[in-house]
C-alpha cells in the first residue's frame, strides 16, 4: 500500500501485473507543477523550525529559507523537488498537522484494475484466500503500541502511511526509528522526497468514530505526539525503480525514519514514550518455515475509512515479480490503501514478536497484500541510519 492515496501499488509495470502502492493518497503520476487546493492548506509559518543544515541543504539547491518558511515548500517544480539521498531536508512547521488535516489525508484514488500475474518466472505461489481485516481493539496503545500513522505532503495534497516504531541498536531501550515503506517518503523514479513527513504512534488510539473524530481535539488524536521526520533513508532501488503503480522496485520498497518531537521540552525517546519497539529480523526463515504473518495499518480507500487501525494474519507465501529480484512474501488480507509501510510481525528466533516485512503492494480490488523480505540492501540502509546519530 503506499503513501499516496491510491490503492496498493509499488513500482512500474512488470509483466501482465498492474498493483497499486498500499498508500492513501492524490495519484500523482500525472501531476503538474502546482498543487491543488488541499495542498495549500494553512501553514502556520511563523512557527517554522529550519536547522542550519538545513539551511545549508536547501542553499545548495537555490531554496530561499524564508520563502520556504511562506510557503515554498509547496512548490513541486521538478527543478525544486529535491530526489537524491542526500538531499532530504524536513523542516518542522508546529502544528501544521492539525486534527483536520489528519483527518482529511485519506481519500483513496480510483482503484486500478488487477491483471492475471501468471507465467511470472521467478517463484511465486498460488493467490491466498482473502482474510479478512480485524480491528484492532482499542486502546492501540495496549494492543499494537509500536504501530501508528506517517502523514506527509506531495504535489496533489497531504496523503497517509502505516509505519513501526523499531530498535536501534545505538540506543538500547531509546530508539527514534521509524520503519515504513519507501514509497511513503520518496516518489520513486519520476520525482523525489515527499515533503512534511511525520508520524504519529497510535493514532486515533480510543478507536472513536469518523464522527467523533470532528470533534476530537489534537490529543485525543496523536495522545504521543506528533513526531518529525529528521533524517530518511529508502532503498537505492527504489529511488530508481519505484512508481505508483507496476511492480517495479517492490522487492525494495521500504524505509527508515529518524524522528523527532514536534514540541520541544522532552527528553524521551519515541521508544520510551509508546513504551515498546519491535526488533528487525534482517535474515527471516524462508517462506515454508514461518507459521504466521500479522500485518497492522490503517486501511483508507473503501470499505475501510483510514480512522481506525486493523490487522490481518496468514501463513505467507511467495510473490516473485521479475526472477532476477528477491521474492517477496504475500498473505491474504483484505486491507486497503493506507495501510502501505504497516509492519508484518513474525515469531522470531527467540520466540518474540519481530519486523521482518511492510505492506507495499496489493490488486487494487484487496484481497492479498505484499511485502519485501528484508536483505542486506535493507540492513544496510538500517544501519546506515542508526549509525549517523550514533553518537547522539
Amino acid at each position: 500500500m503506499r503513501s499516496i492515496r491510491p490503492l496498493l501499488t509499488a513500482a512500474s509495470a512488470v509483466a501482465a501485473l498492474t498493483l497499486t502502492v498500499t498508500a492513501c493518497g492524490p495519484s500523482e503520476e500525472n501531476a503538474g507543477d502546482k498543487p491543488s487546493a488541499s495542498a495549500t492548506a494553512q501553514n502556520p509559518a511563523d512557527k517554522i523550525k529550519i536547522p542550519a543544515d538545513l539551511k545549508d541543504r536547501l542553499k545548495e539547491h537555490g531554496i530561499d529559507v524564508d520563502k520556504w518558511r511562506d510557503g515554498e515548500w509547496r512548490n513541486w517544480d521538478r527543478d525544486k523537488w529535491l530526489r537524491e539521498a542526500k538531499d532530504f531536508v524536513n523542516p518542522i512547521i508546529e502544528d501544521l498537522w492539525d486534527p483536520d488535516r489528519m483527518r482529511d489525508a485519506e481519500r483513496p484514488d480510483k482503484p486500478v484494475e488487477e491483471e492475471d500475474i501468471s507465467g511470472d518466472e521467478g517463484v511465486t505461489d498460488p493467490t491466498p484466500a482473502v482474510v479478512r481485516a480485524k480491528p484492532v481493539s482499542a486502546k492501540y496503545h495496549s494492543n499494537a503500541p509500536e504501530s501508528g500513522k506517517v502523514f506527509f505532503d506531495g504535489p496533489e495534497g497531504s496523503m497517509v502511511c502505516s509505519a513501526t516504531v523499531v530498535q536501534d541498536p545505538a540506543h538500547p531501550g531509546k530508539s527514534n526509528m521509524v520503519w515504513t515503506a519507501g514509497h511513503c517518503v520518496h516518489k520513486g523514479k519520476k520525482g523525489g522526497w515527499y515533503r512534511n513527513i511525520a508520524f504519529v504512534p497510535s493514532y486515533n488510539d480510543a478507536a472513536l468514530s469518523t464522527a467523533d473524530l470532528e470533534k476530537a481535539s489534537r490529543e485525543q488524536i496523536a495522545p504521543y505526539g506528533v513526531w518529525w521526520a529528521d533524517w530518511v533513508k529508502t532503498s537505492d532501488q527504489w529511488i530508481a525503480e519505484g512508481a505508483s503503480t507496476g511492480g517495479a522496485g517492490a522487492p525494495y520498497d521500504f524505509a527508515v525514519i529518524k524522528v523527532t518531537p514536534e514540541k520541544g521540552g522532552t527528553t524521551k525517546s519515541l521508544e520510551e514514550t509508546v513504551g515498546s519497539a519491535l526488533p528487525v529480523n534482517f535474515n527471516a526463515p524462508a517462506v515454508p518455515k514461518i507459521a504466521a504473518m500479522k500485518a497492522t495499518g490503517y486501511p483508507a480507500a473503501p470499505p475501510f475509512d483510514g480512522q481506525r487501525m486493523f490487522q490481518c494474519e496468514d501463513k505467507p507465501g511467495r510473490l516473485s515479480l521479475k526472477a532476477e529480484q528477491p521474492t517477496m512474501y504475500r498473505i491474504g488480507c483484505s486491507m486497503t490503501g493506507g495501510s502501505s509501510g504497516g509492519g508484518w510481525v513474525a515469531q522470531g528466533s527467540d520466540g518474540k514478536p519481530a519486523l521482518v516485512s511492510n505492506t507495499s503492494i496489493g490488486p487494487s480490488t484487496a484481497g492479498w497484500l505484499a511485502g519485501p523480505r528484508f536483505g542486506p540492501e535493507a540492513k544496510a540502509m538500517f544501519d546506515e541510519v542508526s549509525k549517523k546519530y550514533a553518537g547522539q
